[in-house]
């Protein structure tokens, strides 16, 4: 019998036209990146967790986490309730490299532009596993908010911050690190918050909640920030999770079975006269928790811009070593203003974003009053054009790009939720309108940041002029989307304006604002496709 050939030398068995795999390189490959960190904070932390990114056991861990979901235990063999969730050991690694990193540490610990550098890490975890960023950036946005009360801030924000990971269940005293959680949503109300239900009762120096949340964010974590109707009115309260005397009483009900963000845990939880400690005054719990919901919101501004580059690299990948009819992809003009186009969406979103983060690290009045708008603006827009994006760059592997062997489709699961988490699309809107005439300050400051660059580009400064003519006032709610849409894309060109190189900026102004783009992604004009693709990987 003759001797068959080695199996890759088989018709149909040699590996040709396929793009070898592709090396990570979250921080030297990404040119916009380390000029909008260094432009804000050190780098060296920034730098340092994108390394440890990088590391081949790390991507495997952000593969793993998503593909083995949590799962509820809810008793242990004798029937005693146990109300735990048990995770992949992939998903610890993860989280602990965050933790270590200073993901939810760093913009408290005193260190110039550390919301800057928070902000950056966000977009670097997202391209690896965006679900365990949900228990990060909880942790991190929950400190503001506890300053509401010394004493507790006192007991949690040091292990909160504590840059280590302890995910053993223990009173919160004894641990050496604690992650909080938030539960908010309630079935009646959804960002009605006001229509909450959850009561809360005085028990001596602290009060016994009884009630039913809809969404719980990261059960597993040591503490939950939640709102309860006490005899004041709404109220902010910390529950522990763990009391000195024992389990405190809250019951998992179920885990959600969520589109995307599979490595991590959102749940639906019952309060039965669980301990918890009231945070802030009686009847100010919106006020009180505003403090938590603002500072993740500025997660959700950056976090699709990370989506979105790591769907440009897998696209950027294939088109640069795949061929077709006698050319490779990258060099045919169709493709590479595709790409060009959806890198602009990438570009934008980014300079955004980490503007934004920069106002939060500021110390003045105005920083904060454009911190308050910004956040809601960059939040509205670079979620609306995350999904197209992330979906044209999985057309742009063809079959593969469906496939569960690249991270497209995690990524393209993944899109949606930071436009729905911390307030839709509508409530956004309406809080744009809300914030620009209830506060001056913000307006002024925004206003300011228009007119900063004009003179600079003729087609910007038309779009802001007719902008102004269509707008004199506020719009009237109905037309608060296309109002929000196209403030935040004068931001966008603002800050591009001044970040980005001239040909980016322009292309960005010509197809966003002056009308050369269609409504799909590559029905452009010319642009300078040379000059934008090179900073896909640069």
């Amino acid at each position: 019998m003759p001797e068959l050939p080695p199996r890759d030398d088989l018709p149909g068995h040699r590996v040709e036209n396929q793009p070898p795999p592709r090396v990570s390189r979250l921080w030297d490959a990404d040119a916009p990146l380390r000029a909008a960190v260094a432009a804000a904070t050190a780098p060296a932390p920034v730098r340092a967790f994108a390394e440890a990114l990088d590391a081949p056991e790390m991507r495997r861990a952000g593969r793993e986490a998503e593909r083995h979901p949590p799962d509820l235990r809810l008793f242990d063999a004798g029937g005693r309730r146990l109300d735990e969730v048990a995770f992949h050991p992939a998903y610890h690694r993860l989280m602990q490299a965050g933790a270590r990193a200073g993901y939810a540490a760093i913009a408290w610990e005193g260190v110039a532009g550390g919301h800057a550098a928070h902000a950056a890490m966000v977009y670097l975890l997202s391209q690896v596993e965006p679900g365990v960023c949900c228990p990060l950036t909880m942790t991190y946005a929950a400190v503001p908010a506890l300053r509401a009360d010394p004493a507790l801030a006192d007991a949690w924000v040091p292990k909160l911050t504590a840059r280590e990971y302890d995910p053993r269940i223990l009173p919160v005293a004894e641990k050496r690190a604690a992650t909080l959680g938030m539960a908010m949503t309630e079935k009646q109300g959804g960002s009605d918050l006001r229509a909450n239900t959850t009561m809360a009762e005085p028990d001596g120096d602290s009060y016994r909640l009884t009630g039913h949340k809809w969404f719980c964010s990261a059960p597993m974590s040591d503490g939950f920030l939640t709102l309860a109707q006490a005899p004041g009115g709404l109220t902010c309260f910390l529950v522990p999770r763990w009391l000195q005397d024992g389990r405190n009483a809250i019951h998992l009900m179920r885990l959600k079975d969520k589109l995307g963000n599979r490595a991590n845990a959102s749940a639906e939880i019952e309060y039965l006269g669980a301990r918890a400690h009231r945070l802030g005054d009686e009847g100010q719990g919106v006020r009180t928790i505003i403090e938590m919901v603002h500072h993740t919101r500025l997660d959700t501004a950056i976090a699709p811009a990370g989506l979105m580059r790591a769907a440009l690299l897998e696209a950027h990948q294939w088109v640069t070593h795949r061929t077709a009819f006698q050319r490779r992809l990258i060099d045919q003009p169709l493709m590479r203003t595709v790409l060009a186009d959806l890198a602009l969406d990438w570009l934008g979103a980014l300079a955004l974003g980490m503007r934004v983060a920069r106002a939060f690290d500021g110390a003045s009045d105005e920083d904060r009053a454009f911190a308050r708008i910004a956040v809601a603006l960059a939040k509205y827009l670079n979620n609306k054009v995350c999904v197209p994006v992330i979906y044209e760059c999985m057309e742009a592997l063809g079959g593969m790009g469906y496939v569960e062997d690249t991270p497209l489709p995690m990524l393209y699961r993944e899109a949606p939720l930071n436009s729905i988490w911390e307030g839709s699309g509508n409530v956004i809107c309406l809080d744009i309108l809300r914030t620009l005439s209830r506060d001056p300050l913000a307006a002024e400051t925004l206003n300011a940041a228009l007119d900063a660059v004009t003179g600079a580009n003729r087609r910007y400064d038309a779009a802001l002029a007719e902008y102004r003519s269509r707008w004199k006032t506020l719009p009237p709610e109905a037309e608060s989307r296309w109002f929000a849409e196209r403030t935040a894309s004068l931001l966008t060109a603002a800050t591009l304006i001044r970040t980005a190189p001239a040909p980016v900026s322009d292309a960005y102004i010509a197809t966003r604002l002056a009308g050369g783009r269609g409504q799909i992604a590559g029905a452009v004009g010319a642009i300078d496709t040379a000059a934008i693709l090179a900073r896909i990987a640069a």
